[in-house]
């Protein structure tokens, strides 16, 4: 079992930035992958971006791609999400998300990120 909290979130006005952090309770050499989730209102989850702990190989969806950045710190446990540019688009509660490999799947408990002048 791991645990992972987010933080970061807040308000932004469009063309700014935020740094999304999640803490995560163990060490994540023995995680598989991470990712970056998010959810508007009325919306499905998805995707913003993953990456493997191993070798660090990321993965974007399309409406972030050039604009976000996805990595890691083994040493401290932490996933990060770098986002600039920021769009009123981008508003919706950012999930993370951790995948074991015995294909355990954990979530966080998700930090709002509200963009809006």
């Amino acid at each position: 079992q791991v645990q992972l909290v987010e933080s970061g979130g807040g308000l932004v006005q469009p063309g700014g930035s935020l740094r999304l952090s999640c803490a995560a309770s163990r060490s994540i050499f023995s995680i598989a992958a991470m990712g970056w989730y998010r959810q508007a209102p009325g919306k499905e989850r998805e995707l913003v971006a993953t990456i493997v702990i191993s070798d660090g190989r990321t993965n974007y969806g399309d409406s972030v791609k050039g604009r976000f950045t996805i990595s890691r710190d083994s040493a401290r446990n932490t996933l990060y999400l770098q986002m600039n540019s920021l769009k009123p688009e981008d508003t919706a509660v950012y999930y993370c998300n951790c995948n074991g490999y015995d294909g355990s799947s954990h979530w966080g408990q998700g930090t709002q990120v509200t963009v809006s002048s």
